[in-house]
């Protein structure tokens, strides 16, 4: 297997987290999305949506979405298991992990891709141009707000974000936090239960992988 990466952006991060937690280890492919190579030929010929992380299997497959390339590996090697015990425990990261896709990515990226020059003309990922709109910037702050507003009141009443042990929707819950930094929102200010999260999941290992 290998893995096709970029060091700075949060979803190669969660992958590689994932691993950490694992205790496995993966040649890495560097994909410098600074100097548009996700949109080279060479690199639209492994993955024609033109992002990273993708996770290529020594069979030749090719799988291109965190929550994918981390339910297989695992598969490959369950312990420790961080999709959760059992029907329930699974569904429930299954579950949170998809609120953080779908509520918080998107808002703090709806910000820093209207607001950071260096995604003018790239709004979305892909090979096709959008242009910035810097009226969703307060729009995308204010979204980025609320989500973070849901985050406390879920981590209010649970240790974690699925239940009583840390697990992969912890991992998009960090990475979002600590993405949201770049436009200068701040997760855990009047939020006890995520600043008291935050610094729990920030203490593990795995953080600096």
């Amino acid at each position: 297997m290998r893995l096709f990466d970029f060091s700075r952006a949060p979803n190669p991060r969660r992958v590689r987290m994932f691993l950490a937690e694992k205790g496995m280890e993966i040649p890495r492919v560097p994909v410098n999305l600074y100097r548009m190579e996700q949109l080279s030929p060479e690199f639209l010929a492994i993955n024609p949506g033109g992002t990273v992380p993708v996770l290529e299997l020594d069979d030749g497959t090719r799988l291109t979405e965190c929550l994918a390339i981390c339910h297989y590996l695992e598969s490959v090697q369950p312990e420790p298991r961080l999709f959760g015990q059992g029907a329930k425990g699974e569904a429930l990261v299954l579950m949170w992990n998809n609120i953080v896709e779908a509520e918080g990515i998107p808002s703090a990226a709806e910000v820093l891709r209207n607001l950071s020059p260096g995604f003018r003309d790239r709004v979305f990922p892909g090979t096709v141009d959008y242009p910035q709109l810097p009226a969703l910037v307060q729009r995308g702050a204010i979204r980025t707000q609320q989500f973070f507003d849901r985050m406390q009141a879920r981590l209010a009443e649970s240790p974690f974000l699925a239940g009583e042990a840390f697990s992969f929707a912890d991992i998009t819950l960090l990475a979002t936090v600590d993405f949201a930094k770049w436009v200068e929102i701040d997760a855990t200010h009047d939020r006890p239960a995520v600043a008291r999260w935050y610094a729990s999941v920030k203490s593990r290992p795995s953080v600096g992988a």
